[in-house]
């Protein structure tokens, strides 16, 4: 990826994922995903782009996505934009002006939000935002899945960030997986940037975030639910790891919509960007 000034476009960007097969019922429930996203400078990191570029790759093509990203938290419920074209959601910054030229064209996913509504009890509301494009929790990571932007995606609110709210919801989205929909949840194992010191791409580790790192590879390894859910008191590296929660968050709503979120789910991505933990797993 060049530093000039030429567009960023999803046409022009890592080529990831090319060739892949169409999702069919044979091939059972699409999985539920928790990834880490970053800034849209994790595009220039060649580590991580093929990282994911390779798990997309094992994945048939999805339907459509659903996305839920740790930059949206609106109540109630909100469904971002349906139509293809709206331009995306910028919500960073400081950042080269090449960043702020990136295009996303996926198609709208109305039908995806019509099912999302259907899918949510008389209890819990649903608005819509039709203005609001993606933001780059989303088309971030996006780009390299899917760089040529010919997958349905539909964002999603975070209602809330209690843990069992969201995981609830999750739960209720988890029907979609059986008609081809990729859900994903996108945040930061780790993400306490007020509190790094260190802003090599490669920086060791903080103690913190090390730590939390590895006590959510055990946690989720054992299946314990509610001891994730209760991280704020018991997680080491809290609350340096993550001073506010919104990126943690994210992982409540895969893990509901797993068909059983006490397994043991897979491991994609691990390791660390600035130091903080990029970990990001696949639920069935």
């Amino acid at each position: 990826m060049s530093d000039s000034g030429d567009d960023m476009t999803n046409e022009t960007e890592t080529g990831a994922a090319e060739g892949l097969r169409d999702w069919t019922d044979a091939d059972g429930p699409m999985p539920a995903l928790y990834l880490g996203h970053g800034a849209p400078p994790l595009l220039d990191d060649e580590l991580w782009r093929s990282q994911l570029s390779a798990w997309a790759g094992d994945l048939p093509r999805p339907r459509s996505v659903l996305m839920v990203s740790a930059h949206w938290e609106s109540a109630p419920l909100t469904l971002g934009a349906t139509e293809t074209g709206v331009p995306l959601t910028y919500d960073f910054y400081g950042f080269p002006e090449r960043y702020y030229r990136m295009t996303y064209r996926s198609p709208g996913a109305p039908d995806l939000a019509a099912r999302v509504k259907a899918l949510m009890p008389d209890t819990e509301s649903v608005a819509e935002e039709p203005s609001y494009g993606l933001d780059h929790g989303a088309y971030v990571p996006l780009m390299v899945m899917y760089p040529k932007a010919d997958v349905p995606v539909l964002q999603m609110s975070m209602p809330s960030l209690d843990p069992q709210r969201l995981f609830d919801l999750g739960r209720r989205l988890r029907p979609l997986r059986d008609e081809g929909v990729l859900v994903v949840g996108s945040g930061f194992l780790t993400h306490g940037l007020p509190f790094l010191t260190d802003w090599r791409t490669d920086a060791e580790p903080p103690g913190w975030s090390r730590d939390f790192d590895l006590w959510a590879k055990e946690t989720l390894g054992r299946g314990d639910v509610d001891e994730l859910m209760d991280f704020r008191r018991r997680a080491p590296g809290m609350p340096y790891a993550h001073p506010t929660i919104e990126h943690f968050a994210p992982l409540f709503v895969t893990l509901g919509a797993a068909s059983d979120p006490e397994a043991t789910p897979g491991t994609a991505v691990e390791g660390f960007f600035l130091g903080l933990a990029k970990r990001s797993i696949q639920v069935a």
